[in-house]
C-alpha cells in the first residue's frame, strides 16, 4: 500500500525521535535502540527509548507515559514496530490497542518476522501509516542492528588518529599524542556508544591501554574490551587484566594457547572466545560471527597498524572514523594503513567536522 505523505512537522518530530534513540546506543543487547514519541495536538505527550538490556521496547514505554492522551495521537517510531509475539504482545498491536490514529515510521526492519508486517497490522486496524521519514538518518543510528540482521556480524568501525604526515605513532614509544583533547573526548563518546572495542595484542604490549570510557558521568558505559591474542600473551599485570572484574575483557583463544596463561587470566576475571586460525592468523569472518552470537551489534577497532590492515584487507570494515591532527610525527613514524588520500574502494565520505585543531572525516561503505 502506498504510504501517506509526510509533512515538515513530521520530519521535525522524527528528528527528535532519532536524537532520543541515541540515548541507549551500546546498551540494548541484541535489540536496536529505538526512539518513540507520542504527539497530540502538536505536543509531545509520551517518550520512550529501548530500555537497557533491550526490554521493554520504546513503544510501550511511550504509550505508558502518554496514557489516555495516546488515543487519537500520532506515534513517531524510528524503526518499524515489531510484529512477532514473544512473552509480550507486538508493539504494532500495542499501538492499535492504545488508540493511536497515525504512525510515522523511519527505517524498515529487515527481520523477516517484522518486515512489512508491523505496518500491515497498523493499516488493517485503520491507522494511517507514513513510512520512510528521515529513513537515512534513522538507518545510520540503527546501523549495528541492521548489519547484524543482514550480515550476521557486528557493524565494524575502524577508528584511527593520523598525523599530518600520515602516521599513527612512533616505533618504540608507546602512545603518542596525535590529536587534541576535544578529539579524544569525541573518541570516548564513540566508545560509550559501542558494544565492544577491539585492539591487537601488539597495541596492548606497547601501550598497556585501559580502553574504557573516561568521560565524567559516562564511565559506566565503557564497552566490552576485546583483544586479538592468538598466543595468549596478555600479561596478568596489564591494566586490562587487572580491571577485568570491573569492565569485561574478552580475549581470543586458539587451540595451541598456553594453559598456564589462560588459567592465570581466568582467575583475574578475563573471559575467552575460541577462534579458528587461517594461514596462522585469526579467521576474522568466523570471529565476527561469534561476536554477533554474543549479542555484539557494534564493534570499534582501535588498532594498531597490523590489526587495522587485517580488517581492511578482509573486507569487514563498514565505517572509517579518521581523526587527523595538525602535527607531523617525522622519522621513525608508523605509517597509517589508510589516510584521507588513500581510502579503500567502495567507501564514501559521510560526514566531516572539526574538533579543536583536528579534522574528523567519517566514511561509510556503500553496500
Amino acid at each position: 500500500m502506498e504510504s501517506a505523505p509526510a509533512s515538515e512537522l513530521d520530519r521535525r518530530f522524527m528528528a527528535a525521535a532519532i536524537r532520543l534513540s541515541r540515548r541507549n546506543l551500546g546498551l540494548t543487547g541484541t535489540n536496536p535502540s529505538v526512539g518513540t514519541l507520542i504527539v497530540r495536538d502538536g505536543r509531545i505527550v509520551g517518550r520512550g527509548v529501548t530500555a537497557i538490556g533491550g526490554r521493554p521496547h520504546a513503544e510501550p514505554q511511550a504509550l505508558a507515559e502518554a496514557g489516555e492522551a495516546a488515543r487519537g495521537a500520532t506515534a513517531y517510531v524510528t524503526l518499524e514496530p515489531c510484529a512477532h509475539h514473544g512473552r509480550t504482545p507486538p508493539c504494532a498491536n500495542a499501538l492499535v490497542s492504545a488508540g493511536i490514529a497515525r504512525v510515522v515510521g523511519a527505517a524498515s526492519d529487515p527481520d523477516l518476522r517484522v518486515s512489512g508486517r508491523g505496518y500491515a497490522i497498523l493499516r488493517e486496524a485503520g491507522i494511517e501509516v507514513v513510512e520512510g521519514v528521515l529513513a537515512e538518518d534513522a538507518t545510520d543510528m540503527l546501523r549495528g542492528y541492521l548489519t547484524r540482521s543482514m550480515k550476521k556480524r557486528p557493524e565494524v568501525t575502524l577508528k584511527l588518529a593520523i598525523s599530518a604526515d600520515g602516521m599513527i605513532g612512533r616505533k618504540g614509544e608507546g602512545q603518542v599524542a596525535i590529536t587534541g583533547p576535544v578529539s579524544r573526548r569525541q573518541a570516548h563518546m564513540m566508545r560509550a556508544e559501542s558494544d565492544a572495542i577491539l585492539v591487537g595484542i601488539g597495541t596492548v604490549l606497547a601501550d598497556d591501554p585501559s580502553l574504557t570510557c573516561r568521560l565524567p558521568g559516562l564511565e559506566h558505559r565503557s564497552p566490552l574490551r576485546v583483544v586479538l591474542d592468538r598466543g595468549m600473551k596478555l600479561p596478568v599485570q596489564s591494566v586490562l587484566a587487572q580491571s577485568a572484574r570491573d569492565v569485561p575483557v574478552l580475549i581470543t583463544a586458539a587451540e595451541n594457547c598456553q594453559p598456564e596463561s589462560r588459567k592465570a587470566l581466568a582467575e583475574a576475571g578475563v573471559d575467552f572466545l575460541g577462534v579458528e586460525l587461517h594461514d596462522g592468523e585469526i579467521a576474522l569472518p568466523e570471529f565476527l560471527e561469534d561476536l554477533a552470537a554474543r549479542g555484539i551489534l557494534t564493534l570499534m577497532v582501535e588498532g594498531g597498524a597490523f590489526t587495522a590492515r587485517m580488517f581492511i584487507e578482509e573486507g569487514v570494515v563498514d565505517r572509517l572514523a579518521l581523526f587527523v591532527g595538525p602535527s607531523e610525527i617525522g622519522p621513525g613514524g608508523i605509517a597509517a594503513p589508510i589516510d584521507c588520500d588513500h581510502i579503500p574502494e567502495g567507501f564514501h565520505l559521510l560526514r566531516e567536522a572539526r574538533f579543536g585543531d583536528d579534522m574528523y572525516l567519517e566514511y561509510a561503505r556503500g553496500d
